[in-house]
């Protein structure tokens, strides 16, 4: 069977909602839908919610032409096929969970987690197409990351390499909401680490702020977003200090892999200009000489809206030969 009639089922699983969807070789999504994920306490009763919401779509597409399913999943282990101790999914310890959806859709499954599945996203169908050494930043809620060397993923002896958000970047820093750790970037720089900031410089100064109109418990990162468009002063220096941090790290990144790109994903790239700006000045002011001017530093091509999705279906795809297919 060639290409053009062959189809992959890429699914993305968050801690509320998870999206789902059939995908041609060439990235087009014939069909999509979501679902809850919060609402089911074990994951056998997902997988089956998950089974009657794709049967039809199945059916009309032809089970013979799905080469199999990808699935993007929080603390996903691509080794073992399994979800380990995931702290936002009600499904605890660890799950067998791409063995469970093999038995019940027939079809093969591969599964790693979700910033993983953003990089091959990219690798297939965007700003990565064609590349073999690169690094995606998901700059969302959190901060996720995927890196790809000489055409394959990282991902360690026990298929959990690649935690860059979780790595100390300000020593004996900020205290993480969740891990405990202080200082890692994702405590900085994801959108719960921009609010923070915010409310820190808010703290620590009478100057009057557009963010000051909302209640601390109302201040989003949409919000200071906004108060930034419209000229105000911290909120414009509640991303440049993010972009600083984001961009010591990359250098740190840099190198250690020497990738050709470092692709930004997520809510937090909606800031254009105000984040990439400082991220770019100061990741080349902390590289070695060899380094400079050599990494293209880009926002991703992928839609937001079908990124999870595509990311998850490029697992089907990807040329390597998968541990739990």
């Amino acid at each position: 069977m060639n290409n053009s009639q062959q189809y992959a089922i890429g699914v993305d699983i968050g801690g509320t909602n998870t999206k789902y969807g059939i995908v041609n070789h060439r990235g087009d999504i014939t069909h999509n839908g979501r679902m809850s994920t919060s609402q089911y306490l074990t994951a056998e009763s997902f997988v089956e919610a998950l089974f009657t919401a794709l049967r039809p779509a199945i059916e009309e597409v032809g089970v013979e032409h799905i080469k199999g399913i990808g699935i993007g999943a929080p603390n996903a282990n691509y080794f073992t096929g399994s979800i380990e101790h995931a702290p936002n999914l009600n499904w605890k310890g660890i799950v067998p969970f791409a063995g469970l959806i093999s038995e019940k859709f027939g079809l093969p499954c591969t599964i790693t987690n979700d910033a993983n599945a953003a990089a091959l996203g990219e690798m297939m169908y965007g700003a990565a197409k064609g590349m073999k050494d690169f690094i995606v930043m998901t700059l969302g809620t959190g901060v996720g990351s995927g890196i790809v060397t000489g055409g394959q993923l990282i991902y360690g002896h026990d298929g959990f390499a690649g935690e860059l958000g979780h790595t100390i970047i300000r020593p004996g820093g900020r205290q993480h909401w969740s891990t405990g750790l202080y200082g890692s970037l994702e405590a900085y720089a994801s959108a719960t680490g921009i609010v923070l900031t915010a409310k820190e410089m808010l703290a620590e100064t009478d100057q009057d702020s557009l963010l000051r109109r909302y209640p601390a418990e109302a201040l989003d990162s949409k919000a200071i977003y906004e108060c930034a468009m419209e000229g105000d002063e911290i909120a414009k220096e509640v991303y440049r200090f993010t972009g600083q941090i984001l961009g010591e790290s990359l250098a740190n990144f840099v190198m250690f892999s020497s990738p050709e790109a470092i692709v930004l994903f997520g809510g937090v790239t909606k800031a254009g200009d105000l984040i990439m700006n400082p991220v770019r000045e100061h990741m080349e002011k902390n590289l070695l000489a060899v380094f400079r001017n050599k990494v293209t530093l880009t926002f991703s091509e992928l839609k937001e809206a079908d990124a999870a999705i595509l990311g998850a279906s490029a697992l089907v795809w990807s040329i390597r030969k998968q541990g739990n297919l």
